[in-house]
This record gives C-alpha cells, sequence and structure tokens, in this order.
C-alpha cells in the first residue's frame, strides 16, 4: 500500500464572498475542438485521471480540470439518488452522541456533492473536504453551502492528499463519508480499504454516480457497442475497477457486516446539455481509440457524425452510473 500524509488546511467559513467566488469560478474554453482534462483519456499514455494523489509530487498537474466538473454538476445533481436520502437521514438520526454531523467528502472536486446534499440534511455540519488539488480544494471551501435543510449552519475544512488509504482512526467522530465519481477510478484494495475504514468507524458511506459500463444514444449507430465496450476495456486499465467498481464495493461493504442499497443514477443528456454531451463524446471515443487503436478510421467518422447531431439538438444520451448507500453498524449503542 503506499502511504501519503494528507495535510489539513485548518477551518473555512461556509459562507463565500461574492468576489471569491466569481474569481474562481471555471468557465468553458473557448477552444471547441479541445477535450477538458478529466473528460477523456490522460495525455500521457498509462495515466489515468485520477483525484488520488498516489505517489505524485507536489508540481503534479491536476487532472481533473474545473471546467468539466462545472459542466457535469447540474446532469450529476439530476442523476444521484434522491430516495436513498430517507434511509440516510434515518440513520443519522440514530448516531449516538452527535451535536452535529461530520461529513468526509473524498475526492471532493469542486464541492458539487456538498452543494447537492448540505441542503438536504438537518442540523449543523461540519464538512471536511478530500481532495489531491488545492485550486479544487479552494474552489469547494468558498463556494460551500452556507446552511443546511432546516437553516443550521454549515462549516468545512480542506485536506490535500490521497483519499484511498483512509483508516477508521482517520473516520473517528465521522458521521458520513461520501463520494462522487469516484469508486470506477479504485482500485481492489483502495475500495477494500475503503470499506474497512467505514464500517470500522460504524460511518454510513453515501458513494454516488459510478459508471455502470451501459450507454444509450438516440439514435442508434453500428458503432456504438463496439466503442462502449473499447471504452469500459480502457476504464479498466491498471487494474482500475471501471464499472466493475460498484460490485466490488457492495461486496466489499457486505462482507463487513454492512446493509448496502442501490439506486441508478443516470445521465440524461439531450439539447440542454450539448456542451457536456459534446465533451463527453471525445472523451468517451478518444479513450476507446486509445484502447484499440484500430478503431481510429471508423471512430472519427462516427464522432464527426455524433457532434453534427449535438450542435443540431438532434442526439439524446443516457450514461448509467449507479449509487452506493452503505449502512455500517454503528458502534456506540445506537440501533
Amino acid at each position: 500500500m503506499r502511504k501519503t500524509a494528507t495535510k489539513q488546511s485548518g477551518k473555512i467559513p461556509a459562507q463565500p464572498g461574492p468576489r471569491e467566488v466569481a474569481s474562481v469560478k471555471p468557465g468553458v474554453p473557448s477552444d471547441a475542438e479541445s477535450v477538458i482534462p478529466g473528460a477523456g483519456p490522460s495525455t500521457h499514455p498509462g495515466e489515468r485521471p485520477t483525484v488520488r494523489l498516489r505517489d505524485a509530487g507536489p508540481d503534479d498537474a491536476p487532472r481533473y480540470a474545473p471546467e468539466w466538473l462545472e459542466l457535469r454538476e447540474g446532469p450529476d445533481a439530476a442523476a444521484r439518488a434522491g430516495d436513498l436520502i430517507d434511509p440516510l437521514r434515518i440513520r443519522l438520526a440514530n448516531l449516538p452522541g452527535k451535536a452535529g454531523l461530520v461529513i468526509h467528502d473524498l475526492g471532493c472536486g469542486t464541492g458539487s456533492m456538498g452543494r447537492w446534499l448540505a441542503p438536504r440534511l438537518d442540523g449543523p455540519q461540519h464538512w471536511i473536504l478530500h481532495d489531491r488539488d488545492p485550486y479544487l480544494l479552494h474552489f469547494a471551501a468558498v463556494a460551500s453551502p452556507r446552511s443546511a435543510a432546516d437553516g443550521s449552519r454549515v462549516t468545512v475544512e480542506t485536506r490535500r492528499g490521497d483519499v484511498g488509504l483512509l483508516t477508521p482512526d482517520a473516520l473517528a467522530g465521522a458521521s458520513l463519508v461520501t463520494a462522487s465519481a469516484l469508486l470506477d477510478v479504485l482500485i481492489r484494495e483502495e475500495i477494500e480499504t475503503l470499506a474497512t475504514a467505514c464500517t470500522g468507524a460504524g460511518c454510513p458511506a453515501l458513494l454516488t454516480l459510478s459508471v455502470a459500463g451501459r450507454v444509450e444514444l438516440t439514435s442508434s449507430d453500428p458503432l456504438d457497442d463496439e466503442i462502449a465496450d473499447a471504452f469500459n476495456a480502457h476504464q479498466r486499465r491498471g487494474g482500475l475497477l471501471g464499472p466493475d467498481a460498484v460490485t466490488v464495493a457492495c461486496e466489499a461493504f457486505s462482507e463487513r457486516g454492512a446493509t448496502v442499497r442501490l439506486h441508478p443514477s443516470a445521465w440524461r443528456l439531450g439539447p440542454a446539455e450539448s456542451a457536456l454531451t459534446a465533451q463527453w463524446l471525445r472523451g468517451w471515443v478518444g479513450a476507446a481509440v486509445e484502447e484499440r487503436p484500430e478503431l481510429k478510421e471508423p471512430a472519427e467518422r462516427y464522432l464527426r457524425d455524433r457532434l453534427e447531431a449535438c450542435r443540431a439538438g438532434e442526439l439524446k444520451v443516457v450514461v448509467h452510473h449507479s449509487d452506493l448507500l452503505a449502512l455500517s453498524r454503528p458502534t456506540g449503542g445506537a440501533s
């Protein structure tokens, strides 16, 4: 296992000033032909876009661009499984000795999970935001929600470091662990470590938007399945779990005594999401061709036609994901 220290930068007030938010709010790049980092394959062969620090040095360039995270935030919010919130609320209400919630958000990016979830939970909340990119951590902190569902205060702090190597001690006092679009860029060992940490701390985990390996495009094309298969193979490079991650996570949490609930959380992209669809298409096809170079010539035609349909407002895409709620047996005598 790789050992990487985390650094706590201190508590940050949850209410951002308007100028602060404006100064860090990302925008969509002007070059419509570019692929935003995170949307497609890495520029370095053998690397995967990942929020994990791993063995990266302090000057290692971030692999998720804020522009990509901004494009996907709305569809992410629409896709997340609201049906998992009620069982989560019930468990959080039964946690022993909690004056407020302490929530660890792993691979927080620009903080979209907090902006979605904090206003859906009651009571004071303190969010601990984990990511390897200090710029994304800053944005997540200043753009965090200011209040909970019942008006209680929300505060945050940031920690830079590896999110795949948590321990039960690191989660001491935690009420909840969250992550979004993270499981599929982990290896089996890291998911097992995450499950051990959460169950050992008696801490529920809400892990959303893991790729399921299935895509539907309307209208269909004979190359759809071949591109999807090549993309899924690319997702599994280097031992990463890709579309197998949810199954592995379910097994890991269940074997450690947690009750696991799954719910679909598909992106449903139409004309209103054309900017995201175009970036997703370039990244999806690019990863497929990187995995299977023999697809290059037919994939160029395929991508050209798909982008033309996207620009014309004629393309609809469903990208399937899964949300997982793992309810670990709480410690301290709670039911």
